[in-house]
């Protein structure tokens, strides 16, 4: 064998199939790089402002129930178009609710090792499906779970839930004028968030926020009353 395929040479077939293999794997390759680059881009939170042309909001119909969603509140690309949506990811700026997810500017001066505080209320709007509703959810899952009633602190009220139940670590917090229910992590090695929900039509709206602004909860219930207004003309 040795003397019809000297060692420094190969048969053709065999270049010609080593080459019909490579071919391939290159392809299937570049494919997935630029399908992996298309996701990432639909995908990439919408920090850029709003650019000029653009309308000032979009009409947007989650759960068959229409909202009037500003344009620069959007926090994914994929999502910043008109029509039917299973779901929109929105933030506003805290307290102005300002619909703009450009970032803070940060410097060296203003540099700090510490995290950052949250200035944005998070809103999520997603269709329910005849899902168990917030307020029924209130009504009749939470206080199963909940342990006796603290003194209120401004007229917000704080009913911790207990360690063995499906909402450990957690508090619910209730207050009157503004209404305002939310369930809150407590403050650990991160921050302690809240969340508060609410039923529009077809949809649930979950709000997000810092536990540290319940010092303020009438503006914080405030703000979200507001902005249900805005985005779908109903009063919270």
């Amino acid at each position: 064998m040795s003397l019809l395929f000297p060692t420094h040479t190969r048969p053709r077939h065999w270049r010609c199939s080593r080459r019909s293999h490579v071919v391939p794997i290159l392809f299937g390759g570049l494919t997935a790089v630029l399908a992996m680059a298309a996701v990432a881009y639909l995908l990439w939170p919408t920090w850029q402002s709003r650019k000029a042309g653009d309308p000032d909001r979009i009409p947007v119909s989650v759960g068959a129930t229409l909202f009037n969603v500003p344009t620069g509140a959007f926090r994914r690309k994929v999502q910043k178009h008109s029509g039917p949506q299973e779901r929109v990811d929105l933030s506003y700026v805290y307290p102005s609710l300002e619909a703009s997810n450009v970032p803070r500017h940060v410097s060296v001066e203003t540099f700090d090792e510490n995290q950052q505080p949250i200035d944005r209320i998070f809103l999520s709007i997603e269709a329910h499906h005849d899902a168990l509703s917030p307020e029924a959810r209130l009504r009749t899952i939470y206080p199963r779970y909940v342990d006796q009633l603290m003194p209120a602190q401004d007229g917000l009220t704080t009913r911790p839930f207990r360690d063995a139940s499906p909402y450990s670590r957690e508090d619910l917090f209730l207050g009157d004028a503004p209404a305002l229910a939310a369930r809150c992590t407590r403050d650990a090695a991160t921050p302690g968030m809240c969340l508060s929900e609410r039923r529009i039509g077809g949809a649930d709206l979950t709000f997000r926020f810092p536990r540290a602004w319940l010092e303020q909860w009438r503006d914080v219930g405030n703000a979200m009353n507001t902005l249900t207004m805005q985005l779908s003309g109903v009063r919270g």
